[in-house]
């Protein structure tokens, strides 16, 4: 029944995916380009977005080979409850919608170190890019690049080496047409890794319903439940092996809210999508994104508890493990792949291939923006033209990509790519979220404190980990959240320096009758998921 690696048709899809995203991205670059290009222009296709464009961009950025192979490991492993970080994730952007977006687009914000230096000062704009940087080279790009070269490995039979430089390449090739570029490509991004994320859920399910005798794909999500409940359950007990990695309540009322919100509030990768766009059309692409997050689990984590039930009832016990006889949950998707019949396995490869090379791209182009705006710019050549800035952009982003296919090898070792991920973007998450939730809506938050927040945040998370390792790593970033938020009132109180920084303009927060009914409506579903896998 497995069929390793792809056959012809499955590279005839893949190619014709190649092509069509190559010749949109050129007619793209050619048309929707200014001739005299900008600096803006290029980090945030200013004023040339549609809703549709800005919610598939954040989509395609967001997910990637961490949801299509580390969350369906992590599905595997842990069951429905990872979910948590799609769902609660569509709840954090109506906040974002809401309450940051007006905030940032009435005082023209183009990058998030030019926020920090316009409500603090240059010093905690340049450790937080600084910060920023580090974790989006070190841990989010190297990290993407790992897990798509072994899905490729896995799935293709293409070596490793090999698809680490060719995923990188060709990231790379559609990140230095700028955002406008990765923008509009992303909505085709999007639409191919959803269509190939639904043929695997399909295929899972199928597989599901053979080996157990049921009559189509609703009696087989009926069998996944019956033969792993523990497998359905989005608040896990303290007994569960996995509570460190999701414990109990945290995921809805505790710090999940933190690592949600700092990722997409306070994100540049992330935020940079919206930055360019009027508010209504920002808020109409926002809540776009929230639809689509809450059909992610679909497409990544049912297919890796289809995984776990059948490898338990005797499949796939070769491919599962390693050579040590060790069970590597990451390997369920790419499993799954290589049983699609020829042809839809080039299209689910597409799919798989699409969700990484957009997410490299968004995550390089925000590299590349922080690196030439807020560091080159301001220090090293203060009066370099629009054109010469572009060039450094895009060096910038040849060099960082460069950096993460250095390192991506050396994440072999681990067991949940996706866990990896979440607990080490989770040393910088409390301490981004305290300085920007204290900028945005506390007029007496200062410079100085700020600044101490933001240096000390990275030892405090790593202390917290060495010292209670024990607790879970979200509790133990709600601990640091609180901590801090005390450190940035307390220091804020009692400075009595002189601030420079001129006070940020406050915008109406007022929202559309019909953002109300779109936000009832997603809050309505995520009412009815928890209730139902509780």
């Amino acid at each position: 029944m497995n069929q390793t690696g792809l056959h012809t048709l499955d590279y005839l899809v893949f190619f014709v995916y190649l092509v069509i995203i190559g010749i949109y991205g050129y007619w793209i670059y050619k048309k929707k380009t200014n001739k005299s290009d900008t600096a803006s222009g290029f980090f945030l296709a200013e004023g040339s977005l549609t809703f549709w464009a800005i919610g598939a961009s954040l989509i395609a950025s967001n997910i990637s080979a961490e949801h299509f192979i580390g969350m369906s490991g992590s599905g595997f492993a842990i069951g429905l409850a990872i979910s948590s970080y799609e769902w609660m994730a569509a709840a954090a952007l109506i906040v974002v919608a809401i309450f940051f977006l007006p905030v940032y687009l009435k005082n023209k914000i183009y990058t998030m170190p030019q926020f920090l230096r316009r409500r603090y000062n240059p010093l905690v704009a340049t450790t937080m890019a600084v910060f920023w940087l580090l974790l989006y080279i070190f841990v989010n790009l190297t990290s993407i690049i790992y897990l798509g070269a072994l899905a490729l490995e896995v799935t293709a039979g293409i070596n490793f080496t090999v698809s680490v430089f060719a995923l990188a390449l060709f990231a790379i090739l559609i990140t230095i047409g700028g955002m406008k570029v990765i923008g509009y490509t992303d909505v085709v991004q999007v639409v191919v890794l959803v269509v190939g994320g639904l043929l695997t859920t399909y295929l899972a399910l199928d597989l599901v319903s053979e080996k157990f005798g049921n009559t189509g794909i609703l009696g087989a999500f009926t069998t996944l439940r019956e033969q792993a409940d523990s497998h359905f359950h989005m608040v896990l007990k303290k007994d569960n092996p996995y509570y460190k990695d999701l414990p109990g309540l945290t995921v809805i009322i505790g710090a999940m809210w933190i690592n949600n919100l700092a990722y997409w509030g306070c994100n540049q990768y992330i935020i940079q999508r919206t930055l360019g766009a009027d508010l209504d059309t920002a808020r109409k692409g926002i809540l776009f994104a929230a639809f689509l997050k809450l059909l992610v689990p679909v497409i990544v984590v049912i297919p890796g508890i289809a995984a776990f039930v059948l490898y338990q009832n005797g499949m796939f016990q070769q491919e599962m493990t390693d050579a040590a006889g060790l069970v590597k949950p990451d390997h369920a998707y790419p499993v799954l792949l290589n049983l699609l019949p020829t042809g839809l396995k080039g299209v689910a490869f597409a799919a798989l291939t699409a969700a990484i090379v957009a997410s490299l791209a968004g995550k390089a182009n925000s590299i590349s923006a922080i690196f030439t705006l807020d560091i080159y710019k301001l220090y090293i050549k203060p009066n370099a033209s629009e054109k010469h800035l572009i060039k450094v952009g895009r060096w910038a982003i040849w060099v960082s990509m460069l950096i993460a296919v250095i390192i991506a090898p050396q994440l072999k070792v681990l067991e949940q790519a996706y866990q990896f991920i979440q607990e080490y973007s989770s040393f910088i998450a409390p301490g981004v979220l305290v300085i920007f939730m204290f900028g945005l809506f506390w007029r007496k938050a200062t410079g100085r404190a700020a600044l101490i927040t933001a240096v000390i945040t990275i030892p405090l998370s790593m202390l917290f980990k060495f010292w209670i390792p024990e607790v879970p790593f979200l509790n133990r970033m709600g601990i640091a959240f609180i901590i801090l938020s005390i450190i940035m009132i307390t220091l804020s109180l009692t400075d009595k320096t002189p601030q420079k920084a001129a006070p940020l303009d406050m915008p109406s927060f007022n929202v559309s009758k019909g953002f109300l009914l779109m936000t009832f409506i997603i809050c309505g579903i995520l009412a009815a998921l928890y209730s139902a896998y509780w």
